[in-house]
């Protein structure tokens, strides 16, 4: 079965033309008496072998692991007596980097793709802050937040570089959330560096995670806007930075409102609904599910205790699963009509930014799409 990105790649390829890919869009849209833009397509396996080649690439990686870790502790390069050595991730890092040369370049493999991103990042990101320790020392460290924040910033800035040379090599969709991650890093080490220990730090931090996780959000909305018909990877891209803002978000809202505290009132419980309806009025306008997902554990465990609290004890749990699952898959059933109701109402340049209500014809003029992965 072809996806949409293997369409971009041959249009992009002059393998087919653009009007013949047009074409069979309409024809599998008519089919289907759905629209195109219901399914929120991103591209995550296109076969069992993805699945089959990223348990493989799982297992070696966790082998390079391993087999580093023995090197760092035989060589005594090490935290502590038994502790971690910055060797194993950094030949996880190289691992990582190697295969994808194979499986993400030549082969074009996305789940791999992403599993070995992630890898390389993560690696690169814990073997550089482990170096850092191993050359400042631990004892040095050790209670010192200012310095423990200046490390995590330096880490960091080495995994955005990281990500960075990686996304000018392979532009896996993913790799951009991946720098966006490493460069919220740097910021929150930064802060911590600047703030030292005090007694509301824990407040203080999740307050700029919200302010980071609207900026993510916004970069995320530049990169759809510049893909209102989704039909670049650029809408991939866009995916994965929706899915790394909406934690940013929707957990220190919860949090700085004390709302997982593991004890919600009712009056707790209905500001979690009414956050969660507004969370999906924004998730209809952008065409984003990811912060109905983020958000969906909070909601879940306040609508459980408004239950507990009305007397439903025994059937909580039940009934909490039986409204948001019927609530869920009735939003999913009519996506499209409810996004309609939403969007229509807002002023033409606003809802020129968001995606289409309906699936555009591609013309010769649309987006180039960006390297496969």
């Amino acid at each position: 079965m072809y996806s949409q990105n293997d369409l971009d790649e041959a249009v992009a390829s002059g393998a087919l033309s653009a009007d013949a890919a047009t074409g069979l869009r309409n024809f599998v849209e008519q089919r289907s008496a759905l629209p195109s833009v219901d399914e929120e397509h991103f591209r995550l396996i296109s076969g069992f072998n993805d699945i089959f080649v990223s348990i493989a690439a799982a297992i070696l990686l966790f082998a390079v692991a391993w087999i580093g870790q023995s090197i760092g502790q035989a060589t005594n390069l090490q935290l502590g007596d038994n502790g971690p050595t910055p060797l194993a991730p950094a030949a996880v890092a190289a691992t990582a980097w190697g295969l994808a040369l194979f499986f993400t370049a030549k082969r074009r493999m996305a789940l791999p793709s992403i599993l070995l991103l992630l890898a390389f990042v993560g690696g690169v990101f814990t073997a550089a802050g482990f170096v850092l320790v191993v050359i400042i020392g631990e004892q040095t460290i050790n209670n010192n937040h200012v310095l423990g924040g200046i490390l995590g910033a330096a880490a960091g800035a080495v995994a955005a570089l990281a990500a960075y040379i990686h996304w000018k090599r392979f532009h896996v969709p993913i790799t951009v959330a991946a720098g966006g991650a490493a460069v919220a890093a740097i910021a929150i080490g930064l802060l911590v560096a600047a703030v030292g220990d005090v007694a509301n730090m824990r407040n203080i931090i999740l307050g700029f995670v919200l302010l980071l996780g609207i900026g993510m959000f916004l970069f995320a909305m530049r990169w759809d806007s510049s893909d209102p018909a989704r039909v670049t990877r650029r809408s991939d891209v866009a995916f994965w930075l929706h899915l790394l803002a909406a934690p940013m978000i929707v957990h220190p809202v919860f949090s700085l409102l004390g709302l997982n505290d593991g004890n919600a009132s009712i009056g707790e419980g209905l500001v979690v609904v009414v956050l969660y309806i507004a969370l999906g009025i924004t998730a209809l306008a952008i065409d984003r599910r990811a912060l109905l997902v983020s958000a969906l554990a909070y909601v879940l465990f306040a609508l459980q205790s408004m239950f507990r609290q009305f007397g439903a004890v025994e059937l909580n749990i039940a009934l909490t699963a039986l409204v948001i699952g019927s609530a869920l898959l009735l939003l999913s059933a009519f996506w499209h009509q409810a996004r309609r109701m939403v969007v229509s109402p807002l002023p033409d340049g606003l809802r020129a930014k968001l995606p289409n209500l309906d699936r555009p014809i591609l013309s010769e003029n649309s987006a180039t799409p960006l390297p496969a992965a």
